[in-house]
């Protein structure tokens, strides 16, 4: 009977593909199988998602939920898709903008980075080096032009909105200020977000 629930235990065992010498590509983002949801592709490693807290979730929630309320007709708001940079690089960020002729349908899974206008990324724990630095640079790098990061506030509750325009001389992204309570930005179209609600959800 032991030789079975070893049998049993080694069957259903999950492999873990071999990186290739030079890293996973875009292409192989969309093609492993079995890769966990939410699953980024940074340098040509993969990176997997912890599972997410409410703030996180709730913040996602109102900011969307914001954007989509005064949002012109000529663009779209989505949450966790890729956005392919280059061939090496597929985050997903929290939020995002795009234009709306870059929308192909419901089967679409990936978004390209000439199209998005705006990326929004919530820190969580185990994200905060690649929120803060990787992902930044590597949407300046690719030329997206206004970049939100969302930290936790002083109480643990509320967001505060670090509010990011791209310098297209320097390919780097300029902090325009800290945001709290009411979110006002002109860019990449006239938003106002009550961001008071967060803690509630």
């Amino acid at each position: 009977m032991g030789g079975t629930m070893t049998a049993e235990f080694v069957e259903h065992r999950h492999q873990w593909p071999v990186p290739p010498k030079d890293g996973y590509t875009v292409d192989d983002l969309f093609t492993l199988p079995n890769l966990p949801s939410h699953t980024e592709l940074i340098d040509g490693s993969l990176i997997f998602v912890s599972p997410q807290r409410n703030f996180h979730t709730g913040v996602m929630d109102v900011l969307v939920n914001g954007l989509r309320r005064d949002l012109p007709a000529a663009f779209k708001v989505k949450r966790e898709m890729t956005v392919v940079l280059d061939n090496r690089n597929g985050p997903e960020p929290d939020v995002i903008v795009v234009r709306a002729e870059s929308v192909a349908g419901p089967d679409q899974t990936r978004y390209r980075a000439e199209d998005v206008l705006l990326a929004v990324e919530v820190v969580s724990p185990d994200s905060e080096s690649r929120d803060r630095t990787t992902k930044p640079q590597k949407y300046a790098a690719a030329g997206i032009p206004n970049f939100w990061r969302v930290e936790r506030g002083g109480d643990g509750s509320e967001p505060v909105v670090h509010v990011y325009e791209l310098d297209p001389l320097t390919k780097a992204y300029v902090h325009m200020g800290m945001q709290r309570e009411q979110l006002k930005v002109g860019k990449p179209y006239a938003i106002e977000i009550d961001l008071t609600g967060v803690d509630e959800l």
